[in-house]
This record gives structure tokens, C-alpha cells and sequence, in this order.
């Protein structure tokens, strides 16, 4: 199954480009702080809630909401949950 529960990955490890399994059980959406899903063909962590995809790369996951991708191709990053929205003025 290429999709599964970050808590149930298996295979791959930081050395091979994968993410070690134990970090991905610790880790949760930084937005919503709930579950993440393993996709291992995208090479992401995907946050059905918050409907947001976080990059891995070179095994390390990237946890930051302006590096997530909207997971529908007509989403986009909700403004309330961006670094520059209006609860941080420049």
C-alpha cells in the first residue's frame, strides 16, 4: 500500500531517502496537531485535516506550513494559517 498512517510505516530509513518509522509515530501537523499519513510515492507527509502535504527531502521531513502543498491542486494554503497573515503585521 503506498498510502498508510505515518504510525505505520515501514521500510526505507534516513540513509536510504526514506524517514525513519519511529520519527514518523512523534510526529504530527504543526497547523491542526493531528495525524499525519505516509506517502511514500510522493515523498510526503500528508495532513488530511488541515489538507496540506509536507515535503520530505533527503529523508528529513520539512514541518513547516509555507513549504506545504495544497493537496488538491484548487486548495490553497488557507491565509489564517500563513506566516504573514494579519495577526503578524510587517
Amino acid at each position: 500500500m503506498e498510502d498508510e498512517p505515518a504510525a505505520a510505516a515501514q521500510g526505507g530509513s534516513a540513509a536510504g531517502g526514506g524517514v525513519d518509522p519511529r520519527l514518523l509515530d512523534l510526529l504530527v501537523c504543526p497547523l491542526t496537531k493531528g495525524p499525519l499519513r505516509y506517502d511514500r510515492g510522493r515523498s510526503e507527509l500528508v495532513s488530511e485535516k488541515a489538507g496540506l502535504a509536507y515535503p520530505i527531502r533527503d529523508g528529513i521531513p520539512i514541518m513547516l506550513v509555507d513549504e506545504a502543498r495544497p493537496v488538491s491542486e484548487t486548495d490553497s494554503i488557507p491565509r489564517e494559517v500563513r506566516a504573514d497573515n494579519d495577526d503578524h503585521p510587517r
